[in-house]
């Protein structure tokens, strides 16, 4: 499998000399990575595990280890002071309690990256930092969060929680990505805590596909709802249940492919929106991250009766992401200048449609970016441990 994956990549199209005209030429993923990842090495060492339980939450209704958020778009009412907070879509608040999400961003960026590291070098150092978040965040009783979300992205006076803030636990896709890797190749340490880590995922599994929240969102048409179907899908490779995989399969052709990509390509949902750029980037990348975990190279070339396929999304926003200038909707009317960054749906695209332009354009783009929206609408970040 190993020397198939090696010549596949060999032989794929990777330096263009314009953008529609590529030439012959390699994608060396694992050096690619080596490169980028060796100089952070000492900083994901160093960096101690954190989680939600050392944050306090003051307007939380629930417990230190119950993760909370507050809605993004959701503000003071200027014409009710002390009332309900009311909605201005595509503009953060940047008063409201990010502490537990910010948080789970670290974890859902450190722990994927030291596994990568560990995959590169072979070197425990890596392993061991690794679990020992991964013992912070789901195994020890004192540090650990409670498997679910029952208070994500709450509104100051409506509510204390909402469906929509399940897409905060799509930080930690990678998370179950790297411990994958490590149940797989045998990391050291991970047989002492693997009962609780992967535990803690069935936990989380079950009230993402059977509580009332989880099931809310899985039924969202929207970016939502596909991020629902990237995580349902990694925690579920995890922890092998091929139930939960098919049901995704099925979702992804049936539903959310025809509801949200037009014939010509085109996410009509995300692009109606205030931050149409980063909204098409954001759930084109876990279109196609959905796609190549759940049937690689043949789901994403996949067509619906009527043309519909991720792969033609990827074509129609392809050209966007090249210049940025040739935008034909306005811009966003935020951080319009953090994006385009290093998005996967190239990289997943251009392995499976062979589009050497892709690929290239993938290695051209910011692989991290420091902008704290930006990294939270990239939350697939370690191509080692998606391909």
């Amino acid at each position: 499998m190993i020397a198939r994956r090696a010549l596949l990549l060999a032989a794929l199209l990777a330096a263009p000399a314009a953008w529609a005209r590529p030439q012959p030429g390699t994608l060396d993923i694992r050096a690619i990575e080596r490169r980028r990842l060796l100089p952070q090495a000492e900083a994901l060492l160093a960096a101690e595990p954190r989680t939600i339980a050392a944050i306090p939450a003051p307007r939380s209704p629930a417990g230190p280890q119950d993760y909370y958020s507050e809605g993004d778009y959701w503000w003071p009412d200027p014409a009710n002071p002390g009332g309900p907070y009311v909605r201005r879509d595509g503009r953060s608040n940047p008063d409201k309690f990010d502490g537990h999400r910010d948080a789970l961003i670290a974890f859902g960026r450190t722990v994927p990256a030291l596994a990568a590291l560990w995959d590169l070098t072979r070197e425990p150092r890596f392993a061991d930092a690794a679990m020992r978040h991964l013992q912070a965040w789901f195994v020890d009783p004192k540090t650990r969060m409670n498997p679910n979300l029952n208070h994500a992205q709450a509104i100051i006076g409506v509510n204390s929680g909402r469906a929509i803030g399940v897409i905060d636990t799509l930080q930690i896709v990678e998370v179950a990505r790297a411990a994958a890797l490590f149940a797989r190749r045998n990391a050291p340490g991970y047989t002492a805590i693997r009962a609780g880590v992967e535990g803690w995922f069935a936990a989380y599994l079950d009230w993402l596909t059977t509580s009332p929240f989880g099931t809310e969102e899985r039924d969202e048409e929207n970016n939502h709802g596909t991020c629902w179907l990237l995580q349902a899908a990694s925690f579920a490779a995890l922890l092998g249940r091929d139930d939960i995989l098919a049901d995704a399969r099925t979702r992804l052709r049936t539903i959310i492919i025809p509801t949200q990509i037009t014939p010509d390509g085109r996410q009509p949902l995300e692009l109606a929106r205030t931050k149409p750029y980063a909204y098409a980037l954001f759930n084109l990348d876990v279109l196609a991250a959905s796609a190549w975990l759940l049937g690689g190279a043949n789901l994403i070339g996949w067509k619906t009766a009527d043309g519909r396929s991720i792969g033609g999304a990827i074509a129609w926003m392809a050209p966007f992401i090249a210049d940025k200038a040739k935008w034909p909707l306005p811009p966003d009317i935020e951080y319009w200048d953090g994006f385009p960054v290093r998005q996967p749906s190239l990289l997943f695209g251009g392995l499976a449609q062979k589009r050497g332009d892709w690929l290239a354009l993938w290695q051209r783009l910011d692989p991290d970016p420091v902008i704290g929206e930006v990294v939270r609408n990239f939350p697939v970040r370690q191509p080692l441990l998606w391909l």
